[in-house]
């Protein structure tokens, strides 16, 4: 059986699933919703799946949230890229304990929390991002999951070069990701995984002409698409928006040197 949450713990508030309220437990402190208040000292002691009642006896029941629930609810700076793209980066970059990875641009470090906890225990992630403000948001983001002592975050750009040495990934999501892919190169052991989120496709092009030039292999651009369905006997169907396109995806693994003369032109 889980914990009971205690003061000053986050907590996760559902109501249904159109709304849940992401908090903190603090004594004498209030979560105002549509559907009344709820005094978020009711909420010490209780456990997960157990309800609080607001003050028009609505039923809330209370979760510890999840890293979905983080990455839904965290104050963001910019667009931030959706569990269906983050999670075949995962595995397609092989992010796994341990990993050592570099990462850009950081943006609200929603991807950055996702990486951190998949190479946690020993592992590592490193930030960069030429912005200060969402650096510092990100930095706010991953201090509340509890994840910061797993990350270094740097206000660099990644386009004057990678500082790390033999890295398991690099995990891309900027403007011009062809112009990192030799610094990549130099930065990955040998059969690291290169991923870049990219927008448009023209961006995917250059990306990939730049990964084949630099000998790099297995390259492979896809994009996912993601459908949701209405669960109703007798009106099953798929809902009526969804969500479509959000970018493209590029993966490339890095050969060795003495690989590149043998590896050719690869797409």
């Amino acid at each position: 059986m889980s914990e009971p949450f205690r003061e000053g713990e986050d907590v996760l508030l559902y109501l249904d699933a159109k709304r849940k309220y992401l908090t903190t437990v603090h004594s004498g402190r209030q979560l105002h919703t549509h559907k009344g208040f709820i005094q978020l000292s009711e909420i010490v002691g209780k456990r997960q799946g157990e309800t609080v009642l607001s003050s028009m006896k609505e039923a809330f029941v209370a979760f510890r949230p999840s890293l979905r629930d983080y990455l839904m609810k965290l104050p963001r700076m910019t667009q931030v890229m959706y569990p269906k793209d983050i999670g075949l980066i995962l595995v397609y970059a092989d992010v796994q304990p341990g990993s050592r990875v570099v990462e850009a641009g950081v943006g609200s470090g929603m991807l950055t929390a996702v990486l951190a906890s998949h190479v946690r225990p020993t592992g590592r992630v490193f930030g960069y991002e030429i912005n200060e403000a969402f650096l510092s948001n990100a930095s706010r983001n991953l201090a509340r999951m509890g994840l910061s002592p797993l990350v270094e975050l740097k206000n660099a750009d990644i386009l004057d070069g990678i500082k790390e040495e033999n890295v398991d990934a690099v995990v891309l999501d900027l403007a011009t990701p062809w112009l990192v892919v030799p610094h990549a190169a130099t930065a990955l052991k040998g059969g690291g995984s290169l991923a870049s989120f990219s927008p448009t496709i023209n961006q995917v092009e250059r990306t990939v002409e730049a990964l084949n030039e630099n000998g790099f292999v297995e390259v492979e651009a896809l994009e996912l698409i993601l459908r949701n369905f209405k669960v109703k006997t007798g009106e099953t169907r798929p809902v009526t928006l969804m969500i479509g396109h959000t970018g493209y995806l590029v993966f490339a693994r890095k050969t060795s040197p003495e690989g590149r003369s043998t590896s050719g032109r690869r797409g």
